[in-house]
């Protein structure tokens, strides 16, 4: 048998291939391991954070979770469950997780809703549409003390813009800060104000969308209605399930807006419906120092957002929409 030109067999098979200098190739395998290293080399700023910021926090929360921890003297006496048990004998934490929970499925929705609805209007922007994108983007920006002092201006229920608004139409406002029915509902609305980020992913899911399944839904004599529930929704869908788990997580952590409101000043009484389970345990680790306490309201937290999530995941991921499904 000829061999081929410019290979060398022997008997067990051809030679390896050398590079142009003589010496045999690296081989791929340590090639692969320095190339692994460079890539770790690179994110171990993050990972070192994550391990001493994030995951050292966590496990050190945990411990002190079953102890009574004073901070003057940074000793933590063991007490087993003790804190534990607190947790279903303390009535405030039952009042905040209501409150959160009711807080969490009035503005989930609703920010879902109000950010898809701007992602449509900016999706049929053409000329000036960068232009449009960032002044609504605006908000988002804005610190959240600032819009906190707008919005205690603007939710005032005797001279308050909002109401001012309402009584030219004649209808008289609520007390929006001090009516315990309408303190939630103010909160929402200055999480309205911040919607601009979910926005920008629902934005950038409809520009993925394919314009000609619109068009074969023109030909068929879709209006826009159905195009909307046929073609838009179940494209956006992988974005829609990922904005209500991240949405769904950030308003059982919701502390900023109410506190803000509400709590900042101690020597006034807020209303018990504005007591969120973050500004409870804020409430307890920072001005009881209470931090045994405060970190078993941690980890209950913890354990309800991750229950929460997996069973969105569960059951939502069964009306998501891939382009790898056929």
């Amino acid at each position: 048998m000829t061999a081929q030109l410019g290979k060398t067999e022997t008997p067990s098979g051809p030679l390896p291939a050398k590079k142009s200098n003589g010496k045999p190739g690296r081989p791929k395998s340590k090639y692969n391991r320095r190339e692994a290293l460079a890539g770790y080399l690179f994110i171990s700023p993050w990972i070192i954070g994550f391990l001493v910021f994030t995951a050292g926090a966590m496990i050190y929360s945990l411990v002190i979770s079953f102890s009574r921890y004073n901070l003057a003297t940074n000793v933590a006496t063991p007490i087993g469950f003790a804190n534990y048990e607190s947790l279903f004998t303390d009535p405030r934490i039952g009042v905040s997780l209501g409150n959160t929970l009711f807080y969490a499925t009035l503005a989930v929705p609703l920010e879902i809703a109000f950010a898809l609805v701007l992602a449509l209007l900016l999706n049929k922007v053409g000329t000036g549409a960068g232009i449009f994108r960032t002044v609504f983007y605006l908000p988002k920006m804005t610190p959240t003390v600032a819009t906190a002092a707008v919005f205690f201006l603007l939710l005032n229920g005797n001279t308050g813009a909002i109401n001012q608004g309402l009584r030219f139409f004649g209808i008289e406002g609520p007390q929006w800060l001090v009516d315990p029915d309408w303190v939630k509902p103010s909160i929402v609305i200055m999480t309205l104000w911040t919607v601009s980020g979910t926005m920008v992913i629902f934005l950038a899911a409809l520009k993925n969308v394919p314009r000609d399944l619109y068009e074969v839904a023109s030909i068929d004599g879709a209006g826009p209605v159905r195009q909307f529930f046929s073609i838009t929704l179940p494209m956006i869908s992988s974005s829609m399930f990922f904005n209500v788990l991240v949405l769904s997580i950030a308003a059982f952590q919701v502390f900023d807006q109410a506190y803000l409101l509400f709590w900042r000043d101690q020597s006034n009484a807020s209303p018990e419906a504005s007591l969120f389970y973050a500004v409870y345990l804020f409430q307890q680790a920072f001005r009881q120092f209470n931090f045994g306490f405060a970190a078993a309201m941690a980890w209950l937290l913890f354990v309800i957002i991750m229950v929460i999530t997996l069973i969105q995941a569960r059951f939502g991921n069964r009306f998501v929409y891939y382009e790898g499904d056929r």
